[in-house]
């Protein structure tokens, strides 16, 4: 697992590589929690994670609900339908708009 953040304009940028599941899930809510303390406008990468368990889910709904209680808004870039699927499933897609690409996103967000 590899989180990396990027500021694109006004909007922080978290990167994943990797699988996000019970191993790694601490890491990249710590990371990324870090990373948006201060933040309303979040873009998370998730075109190079293969896997999301529900670990990742919970980190990811963490995130969500910092951002939220400071009437933010996190956009989710490059799902793979496979997370999608899983996330449609227990209803997480409806906390989260999601594009295809990063510019999508920062369209979305400005």
């Amino acid at each position: 697992m590899k989180v990396t953040t990027k500021t694109i304009k006004d909007i922080t940028v978290i990167e994943a590589e990797g699988n996000i599941d019970s191993r790694t899930a601490g890491e990249f809510e710590k990371a990324s929690i870090a990373a948006t303390q201060d933040e309303d406008k979040v873009i998370i990468d998730l075109s190079q994670v293969e896997f999301l368990s529900s670990a990742g889910l919970r980190s990811l709904l963490m995130l969500y609900r910092q951002v939220k209680a400071r009437d933010g808004k996190i956009v989710l870039v490059g799902v793979s339908e496979e997370i999608q699927e899983v996330m449609e499933n227990t209803g997480f897609i409806n906390f989260f708009t999601l594009t295809e690409l990063l510019e999508d996103g920062v369209k979305e967000l400005s």
